[in-house]
């Protein structure tokens, strides 16, 4: 007790001492308040409160209803198949590029091939399927004649889902695998253990909080994924988040989808205090000083080598040829009756679509600088500074970015759509939600590197009359650029890509160009959903791409792990 009075007046005399501190505490936490602890408080509302009157009818209608428990289930069993599937689709990969001594040259084009799931709409690898493998699908119809194919339900979303997310995995176990000191399999290897057993005794088990979390992460990312079971579920396998939205878009009833959406809720925050807590806790530390790690450890046969490169490459092939695919079917009439090459879908999107994009770009361009300052800002603030409420700051803004979009979307929607504060239909309700909702990618990348940056740095400019303003702008931001423009990337891929939390937000007056490809995959037409996301995919690898360069050429010991977290 007295140990806590005691430091109490440390903070408070600093923030005092500090007013920029203080301005940027407070600010910080207004938005905090405003954009994330009150759309939840709302929702909780909306589902708990009628009329006055706090009951239990809006969940107990939900619990009791076989066919959403039915799509719960059916949200579980999908998001535990994809975050198993995925995590060892992506550990082959990883061991592969890890321990194989590939040429750069093919790791790198596998790291371009397997990214284009991260920076394309999510639901492209499901328009792709569908072309490939639906009723008018290259191989089903074309190839093996077969007309009437069920290429709608689970296995088909499994598979796509899949292949979208499984590059988070192969992002999360590649640095690991490189990290582990080769001396440690080395030496097994010496006492005579066999390459099988050193890699069930020593490589796999130093692997396991790089599997358990690119698991919880694949699991999330499934469980917040509406837009790909909406294309290949249908009917035949109901989710949960599909079954949120169309209980607003499609009979209008707000507290069901709220209630729907706290459903969700439960394993949703289960998946973050697993990764936060548990996770988070463990340590294997195998790097612990000079000479460690620095001849890759070759753990496989040369012909277990050539069989990971190929099942690697067959992988690589088809993802390719699914987006390959998808250009072709933009540059043809009608894919599946009519393949004469046309740029009508084209013309539609830079006509009709062009306010769209010009839509997306705006929003854009607005969150990505915002975002980029609120994560430097944040993660300096958590990192540098002590004050009062700091741990919950941090976990406050993480919330959004661990919880699913649709979730997100609907308790903004509730919150925001009448008074006392209405910003629906405006630019900025779609600002707020990507830089709250990705905002903490930049908090996280920020945090990382200040982690490795001596702070007797920043005291120094501090000891000779600099204030927290002058140090943070000449000192620590220059240390900190290449996770500002990490957070940036990041910030771009998803103000481009996301729509499950922003469906629930676009108006008349504000539309995105995810949710206008998701209208004319609804609509069949298919050419210029194909269209769009080929533009999109195009736009975002030259936006990437030219941070990428900046981050190359301001290159420091802590840049290379930013880099690939802009890559997720």
């Amino acid at each position: 007790m007295s140990a806590h009075r005691a430091a109490a007046p440390g903070w408070a005399a600093r923030l005092r001492a500090e007013p920029a501190l203080a301005a940027a505490v407070l600010v910080l936490w207004l938005l905090l308040a405003l954009f994330v602890v009150y759309p939840l408080v709302m929702l909780l509302a909306r589902v708990f409160v009628d009329q006055g009157h706090f009951g239990l009818a809006g969940i107990s209608a939900i619990l009791t209803d076989r066919n959403q428990i039915a799509a719960l289930r059916n949200s579980l069993l999908l998001g535990a198949l994809v975050g198993a599937g995925g995590t060892v689709l992506g550990f082959l990969f990883a061991f592969t590029a890890a321990r194989c001594r590939l040429a750069p040259g093919v790791v790198r084009l596998i790291d371009i091939s397997v990214l284009l799931p991260l920076v394309s709409p999510p639901f492209t690898t499901a328009i792709g399927y569908v072309f490939s493998f639906g009723p008018r699908g290259l191989i089903t119809y074309d190839l093996l004649g077969i007309a009437d194919v069920g290429v709608y339900g689970m296995w088909s979303t499994l598979t796509a889902e899949i292949v979208t997310y499984f590059p988070i995995a192969y992002l999360t176990l590649r640095p690991m695998l490189q990290a582990i000191d080769s001396n440690i399999e080395g030496m097994a290897l010496s006492l005579g253990a066999a390459r099988a057993r050193v890699f069930r005794t020593v490589t796999l088990p130093l692997c396991t909080p790089g599997l358990a979390n690119a698991f919880l992460l694949l699991f999330a990312a499934s469980l917040a994924d509406f837009a790909t079971p909406l294309i290949l579920a249908g009917n035949q396998f109901p989710v949960l988040p599909t079954q949120a939205y169309l209980q607003i878009t499609g009979l209008f009833d707000l507290r069901g989808g709220a209630a729907l959406s706290l459903v969700l809720l439960v394993p949703a925050l289960a998946v973050f205090l697993l990764q936060r807590f548990w996770v988070g806790r463990r340590s294997y530390v195998t790097v612990g000083g000079k000479g460690a790690g620095q001849t890759p450890f070759v753990s496989v046969t040369p012909a277990l080598r050539w069989l990971l490169v190929a099942a690697c490459v067959a992988v690589t092939l088809f993802v390719v040829y699914l987006y390959a695919l998808l250009l072709y079917a933009s540059l043809v009439q009608a894919f599946g009756a009519n393949h004469a090459l046309t740029l009508a879908h084209y013309r539609v999107v830079f006509s009709e679509g062009l306010r769209v994009l010009g839509d997306t770009l705006t929003i854009a361009a607005l969150a990505t600088p915002l975002g980029g300052l609120y994560g430097v800002l944040l993660g300096w603030l958590v990192v540098r500074r002590r004050f009062f409420g700091r741990t919950a700051m941090e976990i406050t803004s993480m919330i959004d970015y661990a919880l699913p979009g649709t979730i997100v979307g609907i308790a903004y929607l509730i919150a925001f759509n009448d008074p006392p504060i209405v910003l629906t239909g405006g630019a900025l309700i779609l600002v707020a939600c990507f830089v709250i909702r990705y905002g903490p990618t930049g908090i996280r990348a920020t945090m990382a590197m200040l982690q490795q940056i001596d702070p007797g740095l920043e005291e120094a400019s501090a000891s000779l009359g600099a204030g927290s303003g002058t140090t943070l702008r000449r000192i620590t931001l220059p240390l900190v650029l290449p996770a500002f423009f990490a957070g940036l990337g990041v910030m771009f891929i998803r103000s481009m890509t996301a729509i499950s939390a922003t469906i629930f937000l676009v108006s008349i007056s504000w539309t995105l160009v995810t949710v206008k490809i998701l209208e004319n995959m609804t609509e069949l037409q298919l050419g210029v959903a194909a269209a769009f996301s080929v533009v999109v995919v195009l736009l975002v690898f030259i936006v990437v791409g030219a941070i990428a360069r900046l981050l190359r050429r301001m290159r420091t010991p802590g840049t290379q792990p930013v880099a690939g977290l802009l890559a997720t």
